[in-house]
C-alpha cells in the first residue's frame, strides 16, 4: 500500500451496537454519509466487560468498518452522536496490505 498513489492509508474500526435494528441504522447512516465504504454487521456477539464497578454480560452486534485513516474522527463523532451507548466502542486498527483493487475501492467510496 505504502508508494501507491491509488490508494490511501485505510482502517478497520470496531463499534458494537446493543441489537440489529441499532446495527443497522448506524451502518446505512455511515455508509450514506460516505464515512466508510463498507460495514460487515455480525450478529450474535457476546461481550464481557466491567461496568460502574460492576461485570457484566452483553448479547450485541459487531460493525466492522472499512474506512479512510484520515476519516476517523469525524467516523467517532458519527458513532457517538447516533449510538445509545454513553461510552461507545470505537477502536481502530491499521489495513497494512491487501488486494489493491479492494484498498481502491475504499478510496473511491468514501469522501475526501
Amino acid at each position: 500500500m505504502e508508494g501507491s498513489s491509488t490508494t490511501v492509508p485505510s482502517i478497520v474500526v470496531y463499534v458494537t451496537v446493543p441489537n440489529k435494528e441499532a446495527g443497522k441504522k448506524l451502518a446505512e447512516s455511515i455508509v450514506r454519509e460516505k464515512l466508510a465504504a463498507c460495514v460487515n454487521r455480525v450478529p450474535g456477539i457476546e461481550s464481557v466487560y466491567q461496568w460502574n464497578g460492576e461485570i457484566q454480560t452483553d448479547s450485541e452486534e459487531l460493525l466492522i468498518i472499512k474506512t479512510r485513516q484520515s476519516l476517523l474522527e469525524a467516523l467517532t463523532e458519527h458513532v457517538k452522536a447516533n449510538h445509545e451507548y454513553e461510552v461507545p466502542e470505537v477502536i481502530s486498527l491499521p489495513i497494512t496490505g491487501g488486494n489493491l483493487k479492494y484498498l481502491e475501492w475504499i478510496k473511491d467510496s468514501t469522501r475526501d
